[in-house]
């Protein structure tokens, strides 16, 4: 585990909350001065605490409108098997998140589609076509409190 200072938690609250700001602007939140502040976000980039930065994407106005967490059931967990069904998640775009678990199943799917019209679709076209699948639960969001991957 790496130890971070206060100087370091605080540089990744301010560009979790934010990961445009300048470094002049970061430098100033967290009193530093700009140089100092550059040189720490440099180093938590190099040992990799930071592994890059993204854009939060509204979703919505891109026409997904329904998420589902699928869990996944397997019938055989050869290595063959497991390959295949994660070659198979892995070329589905509707899939934006897949979680090898532990419990009753063996995956966690997330799952951003249009509609529940377009998400039958995904589940006869792209899990229908796994064998070793033996169950199959769907959980469709019907709403989100809180989601910590977008700060906004």
């Amino acid at each position: 585990m790496i130890e971070l200072d206060r100087l370091d938690r605080k540089i990744l609250c301010e560009l979790e909350a934010d990961a445009h700001l300048t470094n002049l602007k970061l430098a100033e939140r967290v009193g530093l001065s700009p140089s100092a502040c550059l040189r720490r976000v440099q180093e938590l980039e190099k040992i990799g605490v930071i592994k890059g930065y993204k854009a939060i994407i509204d979703r919505s106005l891109l026409g997904i409108g329904l998420i589902v967490y699928v869990t996944i059931g397997l019938s055989s967990h050869s290595k063959a098997s497991l390959t295949h069904f994660e070659e198979v998640i892995e070329a589905a775009p509707e899939v934006t998140e897949c979680h090898t678990i532990t419990g009753a199943v063996e995956y966690l799917l997330r799952v951003e589609v249009t509609d529940i019209k377009s998400y039958k679709k995904f589940h006869t076209d792209v899990l229908g076509t796994i064998p070793s699948i033996s169950s199959i639960t769907s959980l469709l969001v019907m709403g989100t409190t809180k989601d910590l991957r977008v700060h906004v």
